[in-house]
């Protein structure tokens, strides 16, 4: 594994395309980051590629000052928690979804692993990847959930029953939120937590939410009030419109609202 051979504003770049087991063709890739290919050896299970994927993206993270990790779905942000949790001991996260991905396999309609992520991160769903990966349980009150309103009625039960800080996607609000949280920082901001009219070609949109500048508000409060230590951003576009260049576009307002300035190039990316 090489360092990312790019860093925009002291943001080293990582690339997932994955979405679960699946390889997104098309998926934009910026100039200089890391790219995790897969291996090239074919995995025993599905849950087995995803979890040796996302050591490699821990160890990745482990050795970066300050990643950014660009991915397919939710799930990927197992692998930098991972990652540092290695070098740091308390850890914060603010994620930013229109869903509350909150679900476990005891309440879960679909058994849609990635809308578990949050439940996993704090500790809720430890089988079959978190206990692999060693992840310690994120508590509740080191998490921050903002603009979730796509909610399964278990889910909304198990986000009401827990001390997940639940906020709107309202600047002022995120501010004060956000000022509260301790340890080290880690956002992560699933495309989908801006309005679908705003943002088309979604692959989750979750009815009407915030524009894309709202976000952007958001987003610039938390950075100005705990300066993130990590982030990542998934793209979680159909896949006939992952690769336009509206999707790039978008892709760069959020990391710039973040103070990662991305380049894209078409060839050239290092792997992994």
């Amino acid at each position: 594994m090489n360092r990312s051979q790019t860093a925009r504003h002291g943001w080293d770049l990582f690339v997932s395309p994955w979405h679960l087991d699946e390889r997104i063709e098309g998926f934009p890739v910026p100039a200089g980051a890391v790219t995790f290919t897969g291996s090239v050896e074919p995995p025993a299970s599905e849950i087995d590629g995803m979890i040796r994927r996302y050591r490699d993206i821990a160890d990745a993270v482990a050795r970066s000052d300050r990643p950014l990790v660009l991915a397919g779905d939710c799930l990927t942000a197992l692998g930098p928690d991972a990652g540092l949790q290695r070098r740091h001991r308390d850890l914060s996260l603010i994620w930013l979804d229109a869903h509350g991905d909150f679900n476990t396999p005891a309440i879960s309609v679909s058994g849609y692993l990635a809308g578990m992520s949050l439940a996993m991160l704090t500790g809720r769903a430890p089988e079959p990847i978190c206990e692999r990966l060693e992840l310690r349980a994120v508590p509740d009150e080191h998490a921050v959930l903002i603009g979730a309103r796509d909610l399964d009625p278990a889910e909304r039960d198990a986000l009401d029953e827990s001390r997940v800080r639940r906020v709107a996607a309202d600047p002022e609000a995120v501010r004060g939120a956000v000022s509260r949280s301790s340890g080290e920082i880690y956002v992560h901001v699933d495309v989908d937590v801006i309005d679908g009219d705003d943002l088309p070609g979604l692959k989750f949109p979750a009815g009407e939410g915030p524009s894309f500048s709202l976000v952007e508000e958001c987003l610039a409060q938390i950075v100005d009030a705990v300066a993130p230590t990590a982030a990542s951003i998934s793209c979680a576009w159909r896949p006939d419109r992952i690769a336009d260049e509206s999707t790039r576009r978008a892709i760069a307002r959020l990391a710039a609202a973040i103070g990662a300035e991305l380049e894209w190039a078409a060839e050239g990316a290092s792997r992994a």
